[in-house]
């Protein structure tokens, strides 16, 4: 991997284009956006870089082949074609993970199976023995992904997922993914500058997220990743990482700007308190016992107030009208002068029942729910200007700056694509 090769980092569906900015700090090239993730070319040092830094990225795939694949000896053959053994060893233990999506197959376990038996016949065919499967802890993991009779085959760099960044000790009802919580972020254009102030915080996550972005923490600093257990890149892998994460530790920040969550939830406080412990950011990050709808007094320095609300499915009777009234009265609290606010909607009663217009929307899904973001300008005489006739004038978004400096091409002269 000492040239840029083809990989393919995954993110939740709506965070594409947010993934798409990040990759391009941090040193990838021809960059090229794809439903659900972005396509890019990296050298192992990039790649790593990738691995390490990103806080949008679900997975990082190093793909292997795209086949037609016919019943379940189609499956068999295709996965039978590909040189295995020039990743796996029998000294190595491996994975399968299957996705199925509108195939004739029902049970991604079977999808799995073909795909291992065929993995461990190629691998005793070529040298003579077998790798042993591992599913709690493989030294490589396999992706595969049926969609139709397409079957497409990747080996994962990182392992587990991404957003597990190690600090959910203590999870609540439906967490909002860490990866999904840092491209909120994002599309807020949040940097680390400013003050943040989640209201219904929930476990915590989108507060440790703006911590981490606040100290410059890279996410995947605390954890390691599946290639450095591969058997010919594994010793390079675990050497420029030791170096990469060295850097990270060095070029960590003091946060210089308030973090505050609130929750009237004792059990959710409880549980945002243990995680924020782990994040190792309790000092940065002040949490309390409060009802969103009657917000405290919140610093005069401004800042941002970003939240996800309930969908409407853990707020007790009242139904559809209840959940509207509640809109109604977070709209009447979460407009304070100075702070500008973005709200993460799994409800299409949200928009009207706040009732004040968006100068921002996206669409965005949190797992399978497609929900909608939405970000507010801060209340006209908060220090907000107007025009002349009254309207207001356009918000000025934060510069969003580089988490990381970029990995410097070796390839000078090559251009993006």
């Amino acid at each position: 991997m000492a040239e840029r090769i083809a990989l393919f980092a995954t993110a939740a569906r709506g965070t594409e284009d947010l993934l798409a900015e990040e990759l391009k700090e941090l040193g990838a090239r021809r960059i090229r956006q794809d439903r659900g993730g972005v396509r890019f070319m990296a050298t192992l040092d990039e790649a790593l870089m990738v691995s390490l830094w990103s806080r949008i990225a679900m997975r990082v795939l190093y793909p292997l082949g795209t086949f037609e694949a016919h019943g379940a000896e189609g499956l068999y053959e295709a996965a039978l074609s590909i040189p295995w053994e020039e990743h796996l060893n029998p000294d190595t233990t491996f994975a399968v993970d299957a996705t199925l999506k509108d195939s004739e197959h029902s049970h991604s376990g079977f999808v799995a199976l073909k795909v291992k038996d065929a993995i461990v016949d190629r691998i005793r065919n070529a040298v003579g023995a077998r790798p042993d499967v591992n599913t709690r802890n493989p030294d490589v993991s396999v992706v595969a992904h049926l969609a139709r009779e397409t079957l497409s085959l990747s080996l994962d760099l990182c392992g587990e997922p991404l957003h597990r960044r190690g600090y959910r000790v203590r999870p609540t009802p439906a967490p909002l993914k860490e990866t999904l919580a840092a491209a909120l972020l994002r599309a807020a254009s949040y940097t680390g500058e400013e003050a943040v102030v989640d209201p219904m915080c929930g476990s915590g996550t989108l507060l440790i997220e703006a911590g981490l972005i606040a100290r410059k923490r890279a996410p995947g600093l605390n954890r390691d990743f599946a290639v450095e257990r591969w058997p010919e890149l594994g010793t390079r892998a675990r050497e420029l990482l030791a170096d990469m994460r060295a850097d990270a530790r060095r070029n960590e920040r003091k946060v210089t700007v308030p973090l505050l969550g609130f929750d009237k939830d004792p059990e959710a406080l409880d549980a945002a308190i243990r995680n924020v412990r782990a994040a190792k950011l309790s000092e940065e990050i002040q949490l309390a016992e409060g009802d969103a709808t009657q917000l405290p007094k919140l610093p005069d320095s401004g800042g941002l107030l970003i939240t996800n609300p309930p969908y409407g499915d853990r707020l007790g009777s009242g139904g559809q009208k209840g959940m509207k009234s509640f809109y109604y009265k977070l709209g009447e609290s979460l407009r304070v002068p100075g702070w500008r606010v973005w709200v993460l909607s799994g409800n299409t009663a949200f928009e009207s029942a706040f009732h004040s217009r968006p100068s921002m929307k996206r669409d965005m899904w949190n797992g399978p729910i497609a929900c909608t973001l939405l970000g507010y300008r801060p209340p006209v005489g908060s220090g907000f200007s107007q025009r002349e006739d009254g309207s207001e004038a356009p918000l000025r978004v934060p510069h969003q700056s580089a988490d990381v400096a970029p990995v410097r091409p070796q390839h000078e002269g090559e251009e993006d694509s």
